[in-house]
């Protein structure tokens, strides 16, 4: 028999030992746990992953889980203007705003200076320029919260949320269920349609195309606080230097131009379709699903009764529920507060534009007034050029009379003494003679100028 070790395997384990290791397990907290609290501060929605990755890591040595591949930073406020920093993959969003996974492309980095407002079953996707929202009736989700352009417009919802109230979806709906006839709903509508506001998703469009149109206003106000000092300067000094401002300054002009206009042309294409604007009221659209449920709740209790005489009675009360139905679903085409919101940024972009287009207008009258000068330079170095050609010719005609006397051939003339100034003088004042007739034929045609 072989000799026994005293030392027990690596591998055995006590039963004491593994009691004490499954109560170690027990007192660890699962990362699911910490996030059962809907109604957590966003405090703590930061704080509870970091501490759920600790308490796993302490088991396995200090390895920390990997965060999750495709979630992005999303900021939350609600109706009551409560904030939170969220997480989010992209599966989350879908399932949680009712919205294509192509409506998340849209408000990807690929379409990052695109403009849509697109109106879905249960929410609407704001892309306006750097402010990416998911808007529903109760809540708004903000992307990449951490963004310099876009903290102006988070400060604005918790600024202006708050203070405003707008539409309570539960309590309409709740005093829809109370409203046991038409003429109470009626009259509960009336008082309400005279102290509404704007609902919320109003509220966070409203407060979007506000800092957008700001921001474009503050870029078109700095363009045309740059731009006429750099024409004027073009056009009392036409040099590389000023030209190389001017091509950046209409590079610049144009960009600005186009972002306006897609902000524009969102608007108007909104504005000419009524029925893409009233798919906008989401909120309206929430009461009318609860106030149909709950009437169609009321009418399913109201007919349980006995037969015989009291059916006329049931019938009476199914046409009212129907004639209430109607009524509630009559305000589908109301798109009046949307039209004038719509409206007035519509107006506000459209100055803009046309501002930009009248610092074109400038830029193009400068260029032509730049090209009117360069013009009239060449005109003169052309005239310059035809002088000088005259003066040229001239010149030429006494070297050639002059060449032809210096070469070594016998003649006559050389015998005659004195001869050589007034030849030369004769033969100079001939060719001058000649430039002066030419230059006059030059000024009679008008070559030379008026």
């Amino acid at each position: 028999m072989g000799r026994r070790s005293g030392k027990k395997p690596f591998f055995s384990f006590s039963k004491k030992g593994r009691s004490s290791k499954r109560m170690e397990m027990q007192l660890i907290p699962s990362p699911a746990h910490l996030f059962s609290n809907s109604h957590c501060s966003s405090a703590a929605v930061a704080d509870a992953p970091v501490s759920a990755a600790a308490a796993v890591a302490q088991p396995h040595g200090g390895k920390v889980a990997k965060k999750k591949t495709g979630a992005r930073l999303w900021m939350r406020f609600d109706l009551a203007g409560q904030s939170e920093v969220l997480e989010l993959e992209k599966s989350a969003i879908i399932k949680r705003a009712a919205i294509p996974s192509r409506d998340l492309r849209i408000l990807g980095p690929v379409f990052s200076h695109s403009s849509n407002i697109l109106a879905r079953e249960k929410a609407m996707v704001v892309n306006l320029e750097f402010i990416k929202a998911i808007v529903t009736a109760e809540e708004v989700l903000i992307l990449d919260p951490l963004c310099q352009e876009v903290i102006p417009f988070i400060d604005q919802l918790r600024q202006q949320l708050p203070i405003k109230s707008p539409f309570r979806v539960h309590d309409l709906s709740h005093d829809a269920q109370k409203s046991a006839t038409g003429e109470e709903w009626t009259k509960s509508n009336e008082a309400t349609e005279n102290e509404r506001e704007l609902p919320f998703e109003f509220q966070v469009l409203e407060i979007a195309l506000e800092i957008v149109c700001s921001y474009l206003d503050c870029s078109v106000t700095d363009l045309e606080k740059n731009a006429y000092p750099v024409l004027d300067e073009l056009a009392m000094n036409v040099s590389t230097k000023n030209l190389e401002r001017v091509r950046s300054l209409k590079s610049n002009l144009t960009r600005l131009l186009a972002r306006v206009q897609k902000v524009r042309d969102e608007i108007e294409q909104l504005l000419d379709d009524d029925l893409n604007m009233a798919h906008l009221y989401l909120t309206r659209k929430q009461m009318q699903i609860q106030q149909f449920e709950a009437l169609i709740a009321s009418a399913a209790s109201n007919s349980i009764v006995p037969a015989g005489p009291r059916l006329t009675r049931l019938g009476s009360n199914v046409n009212g529920s129907a004639s209430i139905i109607s009524s509630i679903y009559a305000d589908d085409n109301d798109v009046e507060d949307l039209e004038m919101l719509l409206e007035a940024y519509f107006m506000q972009l459209d100055g803009m534009r046309n501002k930009i287009l009248s610092v074109r207008e400038y830029i193009d009258d400068t260029e032509d007034y730049v090209n009117i000068q360069l013009d009239n330079q060449r005109n003169e170095l052309i005239q310059l050029q035809l002088v000088l050609t005259i003066a040229s010719f001239g010149i030429a005609v006494d070297t050639l009379i002059v060449g032809a006397f210096a070469m070594n051939i016998p003649c006559q003339l050389y015998d005659i003494q004195h001869i050589f100034t007034p030849f030369v003088g004769g033969t100079s004042g001939g060719c001058f003679v000649i430039i002066l007739l030419i230059l006059a034929y030059a000024r009679w045609k008008k070559l030379l100028g008026p």
